[in-house]
């Protein structure tokens, strides 16, 4: 064999190991993934692990994609590939559990009606043909579940969302949470007409609604949900009291200054219960309300606020405080995988005590020296300067939320109250029933109760953690909760989901810029709306005269007047000028520091390869 034909017998089978090894490579390795993203984006969780390890029958998963009417959507192709290798990781995962398959309707096709059928949503496309973009699970009883479309806008809780359906078609019947509250947003009649917590309860629970006049409380609930309770009747603590004796779970959202309570009149001002403390309960818990809102200088929320020339401006507000993870318990298992800050308005203090039975663990507490607020002043809106006139730093963190655990004790020892008959005939009649009926009272916990009790009801406001324009969250207070009433309910696999950050990665210090640029912007802005208003008393005497049509000129200004009108035109010129001058310079900062990024980009690769090769060379040199 010549040298030619020995390098072309090598360059062959050097091409077919190639080919081969790589066939191999993507049949033995296509489920195998490396994730280098910070907070494990594309890594499956161990809630979800979890939940289909405990998968006890088998589910099918179903992909609707419709693949060429989506062809023109670069992002949805994209976003298409994303779930289907989640998918397969999934059927892996399941150990035969799910059984995954993908349909591609055609146009008046039986797979379109079947789509149609189950709930999946048609979005209109370039083409005559729509695009459906869904999932549909059905488990062995022909129980479905749908997403009606997988938007990429949802990437953030798309495992979430998988795994949550999957759970609920292997655990058909989901807990159920007796929701009281005085607040509008929670006690809407729609999920659509209340806040975006109230749509969450409703998408992860069977909620039943406990009228605010209620002579019992309903039987087969599993945990008592209180946000903002009304001014409860002592019959009525009495029933609170005792289901806690009996079955132990609540989450309790008490308030000494409720922003959003409403009340009457023409603003809703008038006759607000801003208050609710249940202090003759949780006293008996060891825990009770403060009198006072609470401000924190450290912890203040950035919020927008309409400013003196009628422009929007970013302040930060001590009485809204925004809570990192820091100063949350990393030894619950609610609080343990937050990691954004959970956000309050005006909250309280709980004040805690050793001489109550049972156990109390701090969750959530403020900045080391937080002020106390008159509660009618922080129930109104408050400027940040009127609070901070008012602020008069304290000794000692506050504590925010606390989790009380063990056996407790009636806050009724002397039995049963006598129940105060209401107006209504037929209420009367409910509550003489639920009195004849009642069993003997319980005198301490027939189960070791849990109770998580959080002293902001405000903090489930949609404004407080969720951005209108995306309909996405900004903090976790829904998660906080969420993972709360998950811990009552017995099921912890979705914590760690709800608390997973979103893959978004801002450019922190193009942001740092454009803020500090807009500021300057806003602060001449309103030197400018000052000087023009300052003017304006003195244009108003000249308003009536006429204007000479030569120069503009009036006759009839003496020469102070015209040299002030001068001014005034001069400093709006030079205003002007240097607003515009700001917005150069803000745009020469990013300009520059886009070009070094791009220069990093662009040469930090063949710098590490010259890098490399200049260290091999070395070493070779060294051996020879």
């Amino acid at each position: 064999m010549t040298a030619r034909q020995y390098l072309a017998a090598n360059g062959v089978l050097l091409a077919l190991l190639f080919v081969g090894a790589t066939i191999l490579t993507q049949s033995w390795l296509s489920g195998a993934r490396l994730d280098f993203t910070e907070n494990r984006l594309y890594s499956v969780s161990e809630g979800t692990r979890q939940t289909l390890n405990a998968l006890s029958e088998p589910i099918e998963v179903e992909l609707v994609y419709t693949r060429d009417a989506a062809q023109a959507y670069p992002e949805i192709r994209a976003y298409a590939t994303r779930i289907r290798e989640l998918l397969e990781t999934y059927e892996s995962l399941a150990d035969g559990a799910i059984r995954l398959s993908e349909t591609d309707p055609e146009p008046f096709s039986e797979d379109e009606d079947m789509a149609l059928r189950n709930g999946l949503l048609a979005l209109d496309s370039d083409t005559a043909d729509p695009v459906y973009f869904g999932l549909i699970a059905r488990n062995s009883v022909d129980q479905t579940r749908v997403i009606p479309f997988l938007s990429p806008d949802q990437e953030t809780s798309l495992e979430y969302d998988i795994t949550r359906l999957l759970q609920r078609l292997d655990r058909p019947e989901p807990p159920r949470i007796g929701v009281l509250s005085a607040l509008s947003g929670i006690d809407a009649v729609t999920p659509e007409a209340g806040y975006a917590f109230l749509r969450d309860l409703e998408a992860s629970y069977q909620i039943e609604r406990i009228n605010s006049g209620f002579a019992t409380l309903p039987p087969e609930m599993d945990v008592l949900l209180m946000v903002h309770p009304p001014e409860l009747t002592e019959w009525q603590q009495f029933q609170i009291d005792q289901f806690i004796l009996r079955k132990g779970r609540a989450l309790i959202l008490l308030d000494p200054a409720a922003k959003t309570a409403g009340g009457d009149g023409p603003f809703g001002l008038r006759n607000r219960q801003i208050r609710s403390d249940l202090d003759g309960l949780t006293e008996a818990w060891g825990v009770s309300l403060s009198l006072s809102a609470i401000a924190d200088a450290q912890t203040a929320l950035s919020i927008e606020v309409e400013g003196e020339n009628g422009r929007t401006e970013i302040v930060r507000h001590p009485l809204f405080l925004s809570v990192p993870s820091t100063l949350m318990s990393q030894d619950a298992i609610m609080t343990a995988d937050l990691q954004r800050s959970v956000n309050f308005a005006a909250p309280g203090r709980l004040n805690l005590s050793d001489d109550a039975p049972g156990e109390r663990q701090i969750l959530i507490e403020s900045g080391p020296a937080p002020a106390r607020i008159p509660a009618e002043d922080a129930a109104l809106d408050l400027s940040a300067e009127d609070t901070l006139d008012l602020y008069e730093a304290g000794s000692g963190p506050a504590v925010l939320a606390v989790r009380v655990t063990g056996t407790l004790a009636t806050a009724f020892p002397d039995g049963a109250p006598v129940p105060e008959l209401p107006d209504d005939l037929i209420a009367q009649e409910l509550l003489r029933e639920a009195a004849a009926e009642q069993s003997e009272p319980l005198t301490s916990s027939l189960v070791p109760a849990e109770i998580i009790l959080v002293a902001d009801a405000d903090m489930v406001e949609d404004s407080l953690y969720v951005d209108p324009s995306r309909n996405v969250s900004f903090a976790d207070n829904a998660v906080f909760l969420l993972n709360g009433l998950d811990s009552l309910s017995g099921g912890s696999e979705l914590m760690s989901l709800r608390a997973r950050a979103p893959g978004q990665r801002p450019m922190v210090r193009v942001e740092r810029l454009r803020d500090e640029a807009q500021a300057r912007v806003s602060r001449r802005q309103a030197l400018l709306q000052a000087e023009l208003e300052a003017s304006q008393s003195e244009l108003e005497t000249l308003e009536q005269e006429l204007i000479s049509p030569e120069e503009g000129s009036n006759p009839n200004l003496n020469a102070q007047q015209q040299a002030a009108l001068e001014r005034l035109r001069i400093n709006i010129v030079e205003t002007r000028s240097a607003l515009r001058e700001i917005e150069r310079s803000f745009r020469r900062d990013i300009d520059r520091l886009e070009g070094w990024l791009r220069l990093f980009t662009l040469a930090s690769g063949p710098l590490i390869m010259i890098g490399m090769a200049m260290f091999i060379y070395w070493r070779r040199r060294r051996t020879v």
